[in-house]
């Protein structure tokens, strides 16, 4: 499936995933932030977000320029406007493209709440102010010690 993300400087773009929650898991049409043990989770979807492979249609953003390997996670625009006006700085994680994997990613755990926003907000900002190959190259082998061996899998 396919939904609305905020990219480089504000732009708008389709992210792809494979599914995992019930199809009407916004019925209501009110976006929510997924929690680690959400009931709207299938069990194929469970499995899939533990071992990171809801994300893997994404490379397809990456081609297409949309995202990159390494940056802050793309949120919905619905988010984006609420954090960004509790949250200062938070557009500035907005600087760089986003990313299949992140610092955030691999140094917070699951976060589902506008505190945890903020810490990860942290996480984005270090990464967009000291962006370079070196750290790509580190956030990327921690990366691949997270979905093949477990390693640090929040």
């Amino acid at each position: 499936y396919n939904q609305v993300r905020v990219g480089k400087n504000g732009k708008l773009f389709k992210v792809y995933k494979f599914r995992s929650m019930r199809t009407d898991a916004e019925a209501d049409g009110v976006a929510r932030w997924a929690s680690k043990n959400d009931t709207r989770i299938t069990k194929l979807g469970g499995f899939l977000r533990k071992t990171r492979l809801d994300e893997l249609p994404q490379i397809y953003n990456i081609l297409n320029g949309d995202m990159s390997l390494v940056g802050p996670r793309p949120e919905r625009p619905e988010f984006v406007l609420q954090l960004s006006n509790d949250i200062p700085y938070y557009l500035q994680r907005h600087w760089v493209k986003p990313g299949l994997t992140g610092w955030a990613q691999l140094l917070y755990p699951y976060g589902a709440s506008e505190e945890d926003a903020k810490r990860k907000l942290e996480y984005d900002l270090y990464y967009v102010k000291n962006a370079s190959t070196m750290l790509d190259l580190v956030i990327l082998l921690q990366t691949i010690e997270v979905v093949l061996f477990g390693k640090g899998a929040q």
